[in-house]
């Protein structure tokens, strides 16, 4: 919306073509995105007014609004428009807006009744149980086409957040996708895949590229550490992505110290390769009804990983 602008990829022919991607695309309705703008943005019946933080320009989104740049951006899978209540708030306010929520998904569902976009309901509730299960009651009832767990990992220690997916995965519509939304870690992935997940979005695995950690077989890899300044191994000698086919981790480890750019793609190829590895992995075992046992072996050697 903001940059570089819903008009010009528009223009262009939309967001596929924009990026050269024939993939589908799914994309948030800004809530989230709005959420993490609280010093700067104000809350209403009619929608959300923020400051760009780009720029500081003045913004109004609602659920209508929201809908129709999704539509406009060529999407294929769009998100209802919600409110995602931060960690530590009472009851009282994540209900008020868990209400809000629930009144913006039907303003959504009827935004997008002249669109051929598969729209998502987001289920809300922060950490309270019944406030989850209320949610999940409403948002499953109303005519989307999948089914997101919003407002996890938002501050949350690691056992409320699976406190919260262990409970409310489960009792998600069965004959919708179930979609959760900001997470996370492979371990964090395997789990949830374990509570009934089956779609996933996070910026780890990119985020974690930039910042010199790589997700390998054999544990995490910061490869900034002097003790890769000449390994002459690849990154993961189990992997087939293009980085572990074709550098060193001592390569790696020099672009990333010198500043170069190229080292960050090298880490996102990869870390992007085994976050899709092990979705496939997972797939596969599912399909072979060994799931039990690949999460099993999976965790186990995590938390070998960790304790090494």
């Amino acid at each position: 919306m903001l940059r570089p602008g819903v008009d010009l990829i528009e223009k262009l022919g939309g967001v596929h073509k924009f990026m050269s991607w024939d993939g589908a695309v799914l994309s948030d309705s800004g809530g989230f995105q709005v959420f993490s703008l609280a010093s700067i943005r104000k809350v209403r019946e009619e929608g959300v007014e923020f400051r760009s933080h780009i720029d500081g320009s003045q913004h109004f989104l609602s659920p209508e609004t929201s809908i129709d740049i999704q539509s406009r951006l060529g999407v294929d899978i769009a998100m209802a428009f919600d409110e995602c209540p931060a960690y530590g708030l009472s009851h009282a306010e994540v209900e008020r807006s868990v209400e809000l929520t629930h009144r913006w998904a039907n303003r959504s569902l009827l935004a997008a009744r002249r669109s051929p976009l598969a729209l998502f309901g987001i289920v809300q509730g922060g950490i309270y149980k019944d406030l989850r299960k209320r949610s999940v009651d409403e948002i499953g009832a109303m005519d989307f086409d999948g089914i997101a767990l919003g407002g996890i990992a938002v501050g949350e220690s690691k056992e409320e957040m699976f406190d919260i997916v262990n409970y409310a995965a489960p009792i998600l519509p069965a004959d919708k996708p179930r979609y959760l939304m900001g997470v996370g870690t492979p371990e964090d992935l395997v789990e949830a895949v374990a509570a009934g997940i089956d779609m996933f979005d996070c910026v780890m695995p990119t985020r974690n590229a930039r910042n010199g950690t790589l997700f390998t077989s054999g544990g995490k890899v910061h490869i900034k550490n002097a003790r890769y300044a000449g390994d002459a191994a690849p990154l993961d000698s189990g992997c087939e992505c293009l980085t572990c086919r074709t550098v060193s981790r001592a390569y790696l480890r020099h672009l990333f110290v010198s500043g170069e750019i190229a080292g960050l793609v090298y880490n996102t190829i990869h870390n992007l390769f085994y976050y899709l590895d092990l979705m496939r992995k997972v797939r596969q075992a599912i399909a072979s009804r060994t799931f039990a046992e690949f999460r099993g072996a999976f965790l186990s050697r995590s938390i070998r990983e960790d304790e090494s």
